[in-house]
């Protein structure tokens, strides 16, 4: 299948990636976070640029949710982001846009209205290989279980996306 997010990723030009949800608290920073976790695993950092940003202005400029952060530092994984709104000039700036749900992968889409960038916007359990809905579950108003089901869906999400992206690298 052709995927035209696919390009060669060299140190000069490092391929650039940004996990999207919509408050950029929980789902987004907690793709963020474990996708440098990956990529430091495999000594990779040079290749990537991570981000992770929201489609609503809610918390910006707070760090990860409590909850996400505890999550993950039980299983040795820092979540580095402070939330900041997904603005226009990141469809540019990105060259694969990673929303957590259908409803935030519509708001960009909204927000893209010629359809410019269509084809960089790819939903992140596209990567799953347990995709079940499609969609990232939003942990928020759920307990300690639901941010630990949403972490490991995402552990399995980011391993499988830079398993895709490593082939790309020069």
């Amino acid at each position: 299948m052709n995927k035209p997010y696919h390009r060669k990723i060299t140190i000069e030009d490092p391929y650039k990636l940004v996990f999207v949800c919509l408050g950029n608290i929980c789902r987004s920073p907690t793709a963020e976070g474990l996708f440098i976790h990956h990529v430091k695993a495999a000594q990779l950092e040079q290749y990537f640029y991570i981000d992770s940003a929201g489609t609503a202005a809610y918390h910006v400029g707070e760090p990860a949710n409590s909850k996400s952060q505890f999550t993950a530092n039980q299983h040795g994984v820092h979540l580095p982001s402070k939330a900041r709104r997904f603005e226009y000039a990141d469809f540019e700036e990105f060259d694969l846009i990673l929303p957590m749900d259908a409803s935030n992968n519509r708001n960009l889409k909204e927000l893209d209205r010629n359809n410019r960038f269509e084809e960089r916007i790819v939903m992140m359990r596209d990567f799953d290989p347990q995709p079940e809905d499609g969609n990232v579950p939003d942990p928020y108003y759920g307990g300690m279980q639901g941010f630990e089901n949403v972490y490991q869906i995402l552990d399995r999400s980011t391993k499988a996306l830079l398993d895709e992206l490593k082939p790309l690298i020069k």
